[in-house]
């Protein structure tokens, strides 16, 4: 059976695509101005590297700050490299962009969230075991809801 366009999908590699770019820049030139990232990411991702006491004190998800001190800033195709400093540690991290969940600059207010496409097939499923729980026909009560028939001739041509 077909599937159709996964506009999902593409959305979501358009917008690794752009923390990417964005990323890359900032590696090359620094922050500029007032520019700064919170940026977090699941910490049970496989793929991701970090120290053993960071994980054990960040056992789902960890948010990072991307601001006045990080080092070693690379970005891939699949993710990105950073030195930040924890408690005057500076600790190396790799963070793969699909283990990203938000990612926000609050100085001009642009943010990115990453739905987990594992949470997403399980509320498909849910969704479509409902819907073949549901009964074909009208309730004897009549239809519930306020649905209603428009008429679209008045914006033909």
């Amino acid at each position: 059976m077909a599937r159709g366009i996964d506009y999902g999908g593409m959305m979501h590699r358009a917008m690794q695509r752009l923390i990417a770019d964005v990323l890359q820049a900032v590696a090359k030139e620094g922050l500029p101005g007032e520019h700064h990232f919170f940026i977090t990411f699941d910490t049970r991702d496989s793929d991701v590297e970090m120290a053993d006491w960071l994980r054990e004190r960040y056992p789902e998800e960890m948010t990072i700050v991307i601001q006045h001190w990080f080092e070693n800033l690379s970005v891939t195709p699949d993710g990105f490299h950073i030195t930040l400093n924890f408690g005057n540690s500076p600790e190396p991290l790799y963070i793969p962009f699909d283990a990203l969940r938000t990612f926000v600059d609050p100085s001009v207010e642009f943010g990115l969230r990453f739905e987990n496409h594992e949470e997403d097939e399980d509320e498909d499923e849910e969704i479509e075991a409902e819907q073949e729980a549901e009964p074909d026909g009208p309730d004897e009560d009549g239809p519930k809801g306020g649905a209603e028939v428009v008429s679209l001739d008045k914006w033909r041509k």
